[in-house]
């Protein structure tokens, strides 16, 4: 278990909020529409990556990997992020923050669970009450950018009615109660890359809320470190 301070925007005043976090699940292919969930199980497949087991699947993976530093170490040069919104559980209440599910592409061609614990996820630092949002849940905007050599790109774009709505993708996480449970962070699931998944030098991802015009942004340096042997 560990703590990350969070700034909880309620439109008309912010508050901050620590948190402590002892768990971290990765919900992945959590796609409502199966045409575009079909489409990211076979981007991932000609990267040599095996379809799921089940759709969704929730992954684990350790609650330290999250951070709200705006840098990352990466061993070797095939990972790369992933924009997702992200539930955290506190004290009966549910959090909505944005993050990237930053992965190793060369392990989870092995092995997705695997994959999951070999980098820092980053998270953005401000959080939204959910009972503000799940009145227009579905319009809200998930959006990265990924920039490499100096250019950036419009890297992932979608609204949220896309995923599986909030209630349906707790009740199938396997959790006590078919609740989302006090300290656990869980990551939502993505869409699929425009131009196909590739590494970059920078991540910059967001949440925006059209209807109460507001966004959580993120974003963070991508440093290679060098594969010896």
């Amino acid at each position: 278990m560990f703590d990350l301070t969070f700034t909880v925007d309620a439109q008309d005043t912010t508050t901050p909020l620590t948190l402590a976090i002892d768990q971290m699940v990765i919900a992945g292919w959590t796609g409502r529409d199966p045409v575009a969930r079909d489409k990211h199980i076979k981007e991932l497949q000609e990267m040599g990556i095996a379809p799921p087991a089940s759709t969704p699947i929730y992954y684990r993976a350790s609650a330290r990997r999250l951070t709200q530093e705006d840098r990352i170490e990466c061993t070797g040069g095939d990972s790369s992020g992933e924009v997702e919104f992200v539930l955290i559980g506190w004290q009966g209440r549910i959090f909505v923050g944005c993050g990237s599910d930053h992965t190793d592409r060369k392990v989870e061609a092995y092995s997705v669970t695997v994959s999951k614990q070999m980098c820092d996820k980053p998270i953005a630092s401000t959080l939204w009450e959910l009972e503000d949002v799940i009145g227009h849940w579905d319009r809200m905007i998930l959006r990265s950018y990924a920039t490499s050599k100096g250019e950036r790109a419009l890297y992932q774009e979608g609204t949220l009615d896309a995923m599986l709505p909030v209630t349906d993708l707790i009740a199938r996480g396997g959790f006590p109660g078919g609740k989302l449970p006090d300290g656990c962070a869980m990551f939502g699931g993505t869409f699929a890359a425009k131009g196909g998944i590739r590494p970059a030098d920078r991540f910059d991802f967001e949440l925006e809320d059209p209807v109460l015009k507001r966004t959580i942004r993120h974003g963070y340096d991508v440093v290679t470190l060098p594969v010896r042997g």
